[in-house]
């Protein structure tokens, strides 16, 4: 398989140079030089690391579709996405598929840490709202073009919680970042959000330590938080708060190895 074939592989599975990078275990500085064009003859075992990975994965894509028939990414459906086999993740964004990697110990306890709180506040007010950590599918837009797996939501209208999934947007979101889904996280899924009418959207970043919340509801511009704050939660108009110093204390262990 040439670079140039690998190429349009990457395109048509939607894989970003950080994900490729995991898959064949090729430094991304590599993986970036060779698919931007700056390398022009990498090395014999490089490529074949890389084409192991999309032959890989290709075949996999093709045999898992509806009638096995590889569609242009933008093309795919909601039958397609049923199609594929329960043990690979992903994400159907406006017809495009994009694979998601698996969590991490640090993402998995920061999920679970942000989830219990709201859980807490919730039931403490006996309120209505329902929270739910991941996996669960979201049908933000109550299409067949789009599917989607935010880490923590909560919906406060439960006639959007159906057997199959949610159907329609949360009021709140949490994603947490990681280097295969850190560009769909803050570009592609914040404007999916912020059109389909989500009051609040939190952005989860582990490596600096920041946590970025866009309160569509009552701001403009989002604000930035480091994991020594403790943040309200505006669809609770600050009356819960998610203490992040508390929640860095606990998982702090995972820095240090």
């Amino acid at each position: 398989m040439t670079v140039s074939e690998m190429r349009k592989r990457k395109k048509e599975l939607g894989y970003t140079n950080e994900k490729v990078s995991e898959l064949s275990g090729v430094p991304l500085g590599t993986v970036q030089k060779i698919f931007a064009g700056v390398t022009d003859s990498p090395r014999y075992d490089t490529l074949q690391a890389l084409e192991k990975v999309f032959v890989k994965e290709w075949n996999m894509l093709r045999e898992s579709v509806t009638a096995y028939q590889v569609k242009r990414q933008g093309e795919y459906t909601l039958e397609d996405y049923y199609a594929l086999p329960d043990e690979r993740r992903v994400e159907l964004i406006d017809g495009v598929i994009y694979d998601m990697s698996s969590p991490t110990s640090t993402h998995q306890m920061l999920a679970t840490e942000i989830w219990q709180p709201l859980k807490d506040y919730i039931r403490r007010k006996k309120g209505d709202c329902v929270p739910i950590v991941s996996p669960i599918d979201v049908q933000l837009d109550c299409d067949d073009k789009t599917m989607l797996q935010p880490d923590v939501l909560v919906v406060c209208d439960r006639s959007k919680i159906i057997r199959r999934c949610i159907y329609g947007a949360p009021d709140f979101i949490v994603e947490i970042l990681s280097p295969a889904t850190r560009k769909k996280d803050l570009t592609v899924k914040l404007g999916k959000y912020v059109r389909a009418g989500v009051s609040e959207y939190w952005i989860i970043d582990p490596d600096k330590k920041k946590v970025v919340v866009y309160d569509f509801a009552h701001e403009e511009f989002p604000t930035v938080y480091g994991f020594d704050s403790k943040i309200p939660v505006g669809i609770f108009d600050g009356e819960c708060v998610i203490d992040f110093t508390e929640i860095y204390q606990y998982i702090s262990f995972l820095y240090e190895q």
